[in-house]
């Protein structure tokens, strides 16, 4: 059956219309909007796309937004020019911090732009880091071969955390008792920090402002680890070095104990009391300060990379780059906990771990704010009514992220210097200069457009919410399907006419 004869059917299931937008790449949860052109006194039903970036939510959003950042990785790779202006990165920042604290670590979270020092020396089962003089450049050096040839290698880098226990092939814990279930939430939760130190470490010992586009994804196992492409030639010992002399010290009160299980501190006068004696327990602050003056107290936890460092040496264009960009972006649209899923992961060993892990994470305070320090008789920071433990809104908790609840695209911000707005507007650009030159009206750019105006100056077009009912999701489905085969037949017939730069990615159609 084609897609114009169901379109002429007077009733079709919502299940095969999702199924139709999934194969076709068209959003199957969109946002729908009334749109009144004024200057015909016509009105239009506009589906709008979600823009997820997960497959369980929509398949073919997360799929553009993949795409994207393929482009955004494979742009910034083997980059051979320096961007117009070279501007200080919140790494360079904390670099030059480091070179005042020679021990990067042992500070203590204190409020915005408050720093307590616990020590300024490294640990001592911590190697030394070399210091180099550092160049003032992004891109690595080019090499030249004795027929002439010149090439500008670059590094694909994947580390990860320690063990935690002996594993099956599945991932699922041998033996859950033995397994360090603490220790592998507490990794998870700080691993962000980790990784932003061995950026730091790489360009204090490299040379140079080393740039990379990074992504943090779960193992079998279910532990962080990270794939990069890192631009420029690094030598293998010393990058391993690196990775094996970084670690990060976490400098928070205990909470090896619970205080407060069953009766929980209650909210009076601004601040959080003893359920029992009324007593105010002590604020993040105070908290800290009582550290601080502690000369035995020791860090809560250290998080290391465990000893598998994986490095391969890069040159573009190749296929090998092609693969390493694929491979590195191959997990960006699954959840954590659903990375791995398929038979490999099925069995309910599989599924016990993810659920024992994620009740580990249910009570471990994830940021000085999470409302679990009440748990362990501290005020959270900021601390306001309200807060339980065990039900912290941080999306460290959620049993889909289990533990990395922040960014899974880490870029630095000379990488290729643009935002992730502009790499799409590139690829939006190649589609509209291929339609102008064949004729054609650019699809989701003049049309409807806000800033269109009628001759006395307002607005042509008014945009309304739309709350369609349950009916109207197959209609408005099968018409963003139709309209998108539309725009891509004027597309394949633009290119025909007028070839043009698809060097931006191989996704079908119109971005």
């Amino acid at each position: 059956m084609t897609l114009a004869s169901v379109l002429d059917l007077a009733m079709i299931d919502n299940d095969v219309a999702r199924e139709l937008a999934i194969a076709q790449k068209v959003c199957i949860r969109p946002l729908v909007r009334r749109v009144e052109d004024r200057q015909t006194s016509t009105t239009e039903t506009v589906a709008i796309p979600c823009g997820s970036t997960r497959d369980a939510v929509c398949p073919s959003c997360a799929h553009k937004a993949k795409v994207l950042r393929m482009q955004q990785c494979a742009e910034g790779w083997h980059r051979d020019h320096e961007p117009d202006q070279l501007e200080l990165e919140p790494a360079d920042e904390l670099e030059d911090q480091a070179d005042e604290l020679e021990d990067q670590g042992d500070e203590l979270a204190g409020g915005e732009g408050d720093r307590r020092v616990r020590s300024t020396r490294r640990r001592q089962d911590a190697p030394d880091l070399p210091r180099v003089p550092r160049e003032d450049r992004t891109i690595g050096r080019p090499f030249s071969t004795p027929d002439g040839k010149t090439y500008r290698p670059s590094m694909f880098l994947t580390v990860t955390l320690g063990s935690y226990g002996k594993v099956t092939p599945t991932g699922a814990p041998v033996d859950p008792g033995s397994y360090d279930y603490r220790r592998a939430a507490l990794d998870a939760l700080h691993f962000p920090k980790l990784v932003d130190r061995l950026w730091q470490n790489l360009r204090r010992c490299a040379g140079y402002r080393v740039q990379y586009f990074a992504a943090v994804e779960p193992q079998r196992r279910l532990a962080p680890h990270l794939h990069a492409a890192i631009r420029g030639a690094i030598p293998r010992e010393l990058l391993r070095g690196v990775v094996k002399a970084s670690y990060v010290q976490i400098w928070w009160p205990a909470f090896d104990q619970p205080i407060y299980v069953d009766e929980l501190p209650v909210w009076v006068g601004g601040d959080y009391c003893d359920p029992s004696t009324g007593e105010l327990l002590p604020t993040w602050e105070e908290a800290l300060d009582r550290l601080a003056d502690n000369p035995d107290a020791r860090p809560v936890h250290v998080v290391r990379f465990g000893s598998q460092i994986d490095l391969q040496g890069i040159i573009a264009p190749s296929a090998d780059a092609d693969r390493a960009v694929r491979y590195l972006t191959k997990y960006l649209t699954k959840a954590i906990s659903d990375a791995h899923t398929g038979q490999d992961a099925a069995g309910p060993a599989y599924l016990a771990h993810v659920d024992r892990l994620h009740a580990e994470l249910r009570y471990l305070p994830c940021s000085p704010g999470c409302s679990n320090w009440l748990r362990y008789g501290v005020q959270p920071e900021n601390a306001s009514p309200g807060l339980q433990p065990g039900h912290c809104d941080k999306p460290a908790h959620d049993r889909a992220n289990l533990g990395c609840g922040g960014r899974r695209v880490l870029v630095s911000r000379q990488w290729s210097g643009k935002t992730l707005a502009a790499h799409k507007a590139d690829r939006a650009a190649v589609v509209r200069e291929a339609l102008t030159s064949a004729g054609i009206v650019a699809p989701e750019v003049e049309r409807m457009a806000a800033d269109v105006h009628l001759p006395d100056g307002t607005p042509r077009f008014l945009w309304t919410d739309s709350r369609p009912d349950p009916n109207t999701y197959a209609r408005v489905i099968l018409a963003s399907i139709a309209e998108r085969q539309r725009w891509r037949a004027q597309y394949e017939t633009a290119k025909t006419l007028h070839p043009v730069d698809n060097s931006f990615g191989n996704s079908t159609g119109p971005p």
